[in-house]
């Protein structure tokens, strides 16, 4: 991250009639080591209690989910942004991509963010112990910040100078609901020195969990994340789960088992859903808005793609072209398809694969897919590559024409299901 740092710095001399220039360029040295060696904590507490440690001795937290977050993720972050202002701790949140208008009930953390930006200053020193500086000025021209200094003596020798990263504003990471820190997108992409040297929380459900942090909090018999914040929630200060906090635990839970409906739904997920109901979660209004109510911009891309759909005789492939226009014209973003995706497989049952295609750029053309059987999941991520996310699979194409990329993803999909 600071290899070919070069700090561009204007030395006025006190003898010299003009400004002496140079490059500083600086190599750092070996990293110290992560700050989490710095926890002495004892390996007999249990996984909670360590969390408890984290947090007592923490000032400043980011919560980390990944691109697109799912209800469980959203309701699970918000939770935990809540309970920690309460403890008198700032926690920040953020995540890559868009947020769906459906948790737009919930009450709104202050400190969301899209890109994790000024997470650590760095520090220009100069041994003034031979040479003071009596006089420092600064300016931006052609593209540059120069720094303009002015010793008490004779000219700056560039050994006094050096250059060190300070240490992260962050003093713990949270990560929700990712199974590795890849799946975070950008925001670890840019900014992997902070996962090294920051120590980390992974609260998990999934099987595939790297267990990547220095608490892991991962329960792959809960029925979400939400469930294993609550109850860790609860063990640190019960006192403190308000109706919000409680309702967006709820929101979660609801959110990753279907209101109550998918076989992950356990009797421990019903009983902490009814604990978190006594703290005035409103099951209903959750419902209402995750899936009955939704946004006109939501309908009008709907009644597009419905208007678009095809399908190939006794196929059970469902698809639908949309174009620039459609997504103007809707005044949505192609962040909604995922929704768009729930929305045809809850409309149709005669159908098994659910597609929608669009352009990312005049070149390329996206799909995306979604399927309720697993198996057929695995075989088309296996034969069209692409990236699973939240349910669905996307595949980027280097091909303008969408109609052609789309037929030859349908009969690449027939085949897979005819192939035994």
């Amino acid at each position: 991250m600071f290899d070919n740092i070069a700090i561009h710095l204007l030395l006025y001399t006190t003898n010299l009639e003009f400004p002496k220039t140079f490059n500083f360029y600086f190599f750092p040295p070996k990293a110290d080591p992560p700050l989490a060696e710095t926890f002495n904590y004892s390996m007999s507490l249990s996984p909670n209690e360590q969390f408890r440690k984290f947090l007592e001795d923490s000032k400043n937290i980011l919560l980390l989910l990944t691109e697109n977050p799912t209800a469980d993720a959203v309701g699970s972050a918000w939770a935990l942004y809540f309970f920690l202002e309460k403890k008198g701790i700032i926690p920040s949140i953020a995540f890559s991509n868009h947020l769906s208008s459906k948790f737009d009930f919930l009450p709104r953390p202050k400190r969301i963010l899209e890109e994790v930006s000024g997470a650590r200053d760095f520090v220009l020193s100069f041994d003034i112990s031979r040479n003071k500086i009596i006089g420092i000025k600064q300016e931006e021209k052609d593209n540059k910040f120069n720094i303009y200094l002015t010793p008490e003596h004779g000219s700056v020798d560039p050994r006094d100078f050096s250059f060190i990263p300070a240490k992260f504003k962050y003093d713990l990471i949270i990560v929700i609901g990712s199974s590795d820190l890849e799946k975070l997108g950008s925001i670890y992409a840019d900014n992997t020195d902070l996962f090294f040297e920051v120590p980390i929380v992974n609260i998990d459900h999934k099987s595939d969990n790297d267990h990547f942090g220095q608490i892991n909090l991962v329960d792959v018999t809960a029925s979400s994340c939400s469930e294993i914040l609550a109850e860790s929630l609860k063990s640190i200060d019960a006192s403190l789960i308000d109706e919000n906090i409680a309702t967006a635990l709820l929101t979660g839970i609801i959110g990753a088992t279907d209101s109550f409906q998918k076989k992950n739904t356990t009797p421990k997920s019903l009983a902490i859903s009814a604990e978190l109901m006594d703290k005035s979660a409103d099951q209903q209004t959750i419902v209402r808005w995750l899936y009955k109510t939704q946004p006109l911009h939501i309908l009008k891309l709907w009644g597009r793609t419905m208007a678009k759909l095809k399908s190939e005789n006794d196929s059970p492939i469902i698809w639908s072209e949309l174009t620039v226009e459609d997504f103007v014209q809707s005044r949505s973003k192609t962040e909604d398809l995922p929704l768009i995706l729930e929305k045809l497989q809850e409309n149709y049952s005669d159908g098994k694969i659910f597609m929608t295609l669009h352009k990312e750029t005049p070149q390329t053309s996206v799909a995306l897919i979604r399927t309720a059987d697993p198996e057929l999941a695995k075989k088309i991520y296996l034969a069209l590559g692409g990236e699973i996310r939240h349910g669905y699979l996307k595949i980027k194409v280097e091909n303008e024409n969408m109609s052609e990329v789309g037929r030859a993803i349908v009969e690449k999909i027939h085949n897979l299901r005819t192939t035994k």
